[in-house]
Order: structure tokens, then sequence, then C-alpha cells
């Protein structure tokens, strides 16, 4: 079993940035592949990026490649998805995510833990 908190999620206005934390439980951290979700009101949960078990490669959705670098400290079980040039299209719940493999995708239904969620609200 994995757990997963986030935090720094928050208020902040367009052109701002944020770094979201998501703290991991348990002594595999290291072998699981995490992603960031997130899911506006009225809207389903979509892909924003995610990186495979050494950090060594990331991927991104369009919307937020060049703003977002998504990063990992295997050695303090956290993963951290700094947002840069934020803008208010990006108000949404912001989720971690963990996959039992190394190899991150961009489906959600392929990760097995999940967090609680954390807010992040941009305003124009």
């Amino acid at each position: 079993q994995v757990q997963l908190v986030e935090s720094g999620g928050g208020l902040v206005q367009a052109g701002g940035s944020l770094r979201l934390s998501c703290a991991a439980s348990g002594r595999t951290f290291s072998s699981y592949a995490m992603a960031w979700f997130r899911q506006a009101p009225g809207k389903e949960r979509e892909f924003v990026a995610a990186i495979n078990w050494s950090g060594g490669s990331t991927y991104y959705a369009d919307s937020v490649r060049g703003r977002f670098t998504i990063s990992r400290d295997n050695a303090k079980n956290t993963v951290y998805l700094q947002m840069n040039s934020l803008k208010p299209e990006d108000t949404a719940v912001y989720y971690c995510a963990a996959r039992a493999y190394r190899t991150p995708v961009s489906g959600a239904r392929e990760y097995d833990y999940w967090g609680q969620g954390t807010q992040v609200t941009v305003s124009s």
C-alpha cells in the first residue's frame, strides 16, 4: 500500500508560481512511476505531468509544457510539481498518483494510488 499526501496548493494571481509536493509512504517509492492530474469543476480529470521511477524521464500535457516541471526526490519519498506562469485555466484540484510500474503513462486508470487532492486557484 502507498499513501499519498499533497500540499502546496493555494490562491495565486495569473503569472505567479506555486510548487506542489506529494509525500508518499512506503519503502518502495522508487519503484513507482508518479504523475500529477487535475480536475476542474464540471470537467473530467486530466493528465498534467508524469515522471519515471528514477526521475530521468518526464512527460507533460501540451497545455502545461514549458510552464510546469515535475521532479522527484526518492530519498525523501516526494514528488514535486513546480508551476510557473500560471493561468486562470490552471485552476483545479490537483491530484498526485502512483503507478506500480517504473514507466509512467497518461491514463488515469493506469494509476493504483491517489492522494486526496490540493486546490489551486489562479485569479485573473
